[in-house]
């Protein structure tokens, strides 16, 4: 069942943090009955919900499963599909949509197009370099959706963008069935997120839905999730860090290039160190150049984009050491990339892994690895991962789980670290075991390396 926007009449947003909040005000400025709820009930979501019922709405907290009556739900990123109320709606009829769906009702007739960008990992710095490059191109543009712009406040604003560029998880394309993208890239898909979508199919599924629709598809070539997740699309071109064929892009002679060999950037234009960096920088290439973006705009896009914190971050240096910050490296496909941006690794590592597995990692980078620290409730599988396959390896346990823990793992880090070494927290897990969330790890890690550079 499919509620026209126009026909609805009573809202339920499931989840008061930043998508819940927009999609709120949105429908209260359209004078829809909503009723929000979180089963959470600290300091922050009170506070966010004393500003919702300020405006009008009826907020319900710490009684988030119990039975619902509505028209639709709009449901947070967070809530996994077997969540009893959501359940519940499905089997009553009622539909369930995600923040970036509402947008995509809630946009204007003529509004701005959306170029969408996905994958396991990348997503948020390829959706930045392709705001940067969009609005070095003249247009009014900005990166929204799983970047932390809510889309419902995007497709809403005055004046109006002239093109977004989407950023989309695998959750919010599970609930999404009309949104439809004008260009669109799966930079990659690793398993990741199993827990939450119950296979790897079903992720690799909702991962290609940023096809349907007619949306021309950017395929990362070098990446077989990529490729099947683009099976289904209308239209597709292709994108490899090897020498492309002449109708695909590419890299050449250290020149970042197009169909045709038409030289669109140079690789000193991509200022990110690692091969997963100017994979994501021709990804993002590929999708504004299919949007019509030139490569005056391309090169200078390149050139202005600003990576945003804990993502391969240099922190701090000293004596000869290199401390890097990327807290975002939340899986072990993403610690792999950014292991592979450097020769000599002081490795901080540990967390939640989700189930996934470590060994490939250590398998593929041991020989960058000069020493380990762990740290986190997974800890003891990585070392075992390393003791089996990287023997040769030192690795030091850290056992305390509080935040401090932290200070301590890069107290040892430095004690390890010899000039040319990169001292480099790549945890591969999540971090809600020991902090609020990714952001804060790798302020701690900063903070501390910081403190150990300069003594």
């Amino acid at each position: 069942m499919t509620a026209p926007l126009g026909a609805v009449r009573r809202v339920v947003v499931a989840g008061l943090g930043t998508s819940g909040m927009a999609s709120a005000r949105a429908l209260l400025d359209l004078g829809v009955e909503v009723l929000v709820v979180d089963e959470r009930s600290g300091d922050r979501v009170a506070e966010s919900a004393a500003e919702l019922r300020d405006l009008g709405a009826a907020v319900r907290l710490g009684d988030a499963l119990s039975p619902v009556t509505a028209d639709l739900i709009v449901t947070s990123p967070g809530w996994r599909p077997d969540q009893p109320l959501l359940v519940d709606a499905v089997r009553e009829g009622i539909e369930v949509i995600g923040e970036p769906e509402l947008a995509w009702r809630l946009r204007p007739a003529d509004a701005a197009p959306w170029l969408g960008v996905t994958g396991t990992n990348g997503k948020t710095t390829t959706v930045g370099l392709l705001e940067a490059i969009l609005v070095a191109n003249g247009l009014r543009a900005v990166a929204a959706g799983n970047v932390g712009h809510p889309l419902v406040d995007a497709v809403r604003a005055s004046p109006a963008y002239d093109v977004l560029a989407v950023e989309l998880s695998s959750f919010q394309l599970h609930w999404s069935s009309t949104l439809r993208c004008e260009v669109a890239t799966v930079l990659n898909v690793a398993d990741d997120h199993s827990d939450w979508h119950g296979s790897y199919e079903a992720y690799l599924s909702d991962k290609a839905r940023i096809h349907r629709g007619g949306a021309l598809a950017v395929v990362n070539l070098d990446d077989p999730g990529s490729i099947r997740a683009s099976a289904a699309a209308d239209r597709s071109v292709g994108f490899t860090l090897a020498e492309p064929a002449l109708d695909q892009y590419g890299v050449r002679d250290e020149t970042l290039v197009g169909p045709g060999g038409d030289v669109l950037a140079y690789g000193d234009d991509v200022r990110l160190p690692g091969p997963h960096n100017l994979s994501n920088a021709l990804a993002a290439v590929a999708v504004a150049r299919e949007y019509g973006v030139g490569s005056a705009a391309i090169r200078t896009g390149l050139a202005n984009f600003v990576p945003g914190r804990h993502r391969n971050q240099v922190v701090a240096r000293g004596a000869g050491v290199v401390w890097v910050d990327d807290s975002k490296a939340t899986n072990p496909h993403a610690a792999a990339a950014s292991l592979a941006a450097y020769d000599s690794v002081v490795w901080i590592a540990g967390g939640l892994l989700k189930g996934a597995s470590i060994t490939d990692l250590v398998v593929s980078h041991a020989h960058r690895l000069r020493a380990a620290v762990l740290i986190g409730r997974d800890r003891a599988q990585i070392a075992a991962a390393l003791a089996r396959h990287a023997p040769d390896v030192p690795v030091v346990v850290i056992d305390t789980q509080d935040t401090d823990g932290m200070d301590e793992a890069v107290a040892v880090a430095s004690r390890r670290a010899a000039a040319g070494d990169t001292v480099l927290l790549a945890p591969a897990a999540a971090s809600m075991d020991m902090f609020a969330d990714y952001a804060e790890r790798g302020d701690r890690f900063a903070a501390a390396a910081q403190r150990a550079a300069s003594r």
